[in-house]
């Protein structure tokens, strides 16, 4: 217990950093800049840290462009509004973003531009000799430090992490939770404090504002960790983040009114 527990969730919040910082807020939303050289460099640490639950940023990135653009409507690759169960919606998910991570379909300019993109890696990272690799890797930290039988529950749940963060924030956050702003979809804020999602549960704040790298902010207590992070590597000179209009919640205020 004393390593299936921490291995357990450090990978939760590795995996999920990775998840927010490189695929979301920078493939899909351009929060922030990097060199092309320091670009490839997360892509390793992102296959490192997801694992066997890696995600291709362009895959992922194409695919949540196109949430955006189509949020809650018959468009959109993953709508609670037109999913009966939180299953059927991950499926139609990860069809959807399989087709686009290995090109055999071809989605509008609008929604490819820009977005990182390194074929050959993806192509190895998303092979079944990785995830292979990364789950006879975690069985083997099971085999030798689960001392307790129920230990054992939390293995299946650490190949699929990648899907369930994605299914926490598609299905919870389209249904429960509070809005800062009235948006054209069902967005909300999933969590007043997210210690659990690492500000991804902010998800009507980053609705309305979705190129901003602060997904909290909005409120004194919607504190976005990931965005502490960014702050930093920004102040390092590892990235850079593009300059947005300061939102207040007397912003908020006015755009629900």
């Amino acid at each position: 217990m004393e390593v299936i527990i921490p291995f357990f969730i450090a990978q939760w919040y590795l995996s999920l950093f990775f998840q927010t910082f490189f695929l979301h807020r920078y493939a899909a939303h351009g929060a922030f800049t990097m060199s092309k050289f320091t670009e490839k460099v997360f892509f390793v640490l992102t296959w490192i840290f997801q694992g066997s639950n890696y995600l291709s940023p362009y895959g992922y990135g194409v695919m949540h462009r196109m949430h955006h653009a189509f949020a809650d409507t018959e468009n959109d690759p993953h709508s609670p509004k037109y999913d009966e169960t939180i299953f059927k919606m991950m499926w139609k998910t990860k069809t959807i973003y399989s087709d686009i991570a290995s090109g055999r379909v071809v989605p509008e300019k609008r929604f490819t531009e820009g977005v990182a993109k390194w074929d050959a890696f993806d192509k190895f990272a998303r092979s079944w000799y990785s995830r292979v690799f990364w789950g006879a890797l975690y069985v083997g930290v099971y085999y030798l430090y689960a001392d307790a039988w129920w230990l054992w529950l939390f293995l299946p749940l650490q190949f699929i992490l990648s899907p369930i963060h994605g299914a926490i924030i598609n299905w919870f956050a389209h249904k429960y939770g509070y809005r800062n702003f009235e948006v054209g979809d069902t967005s909300r804020n999933f969590l007043p404090v997210d210690f659990l999602m690492m500000g991804e549960s902010y998800h009507n704040n980053h609705h309305k504002y979705g190129n901003r790298a602060n997904f909290g902010g909005i409120r004194w207590h919607e504190i976005d960790p990931t965005y502490y992070i960014i702050k930093l590597l920004d102040k390092m000179g590892v990235i850079e983040i593009k300059p947005h209009k300061a939102v207040s919640l007397a912003d908020a205020k006015k755009a629900a009114a």
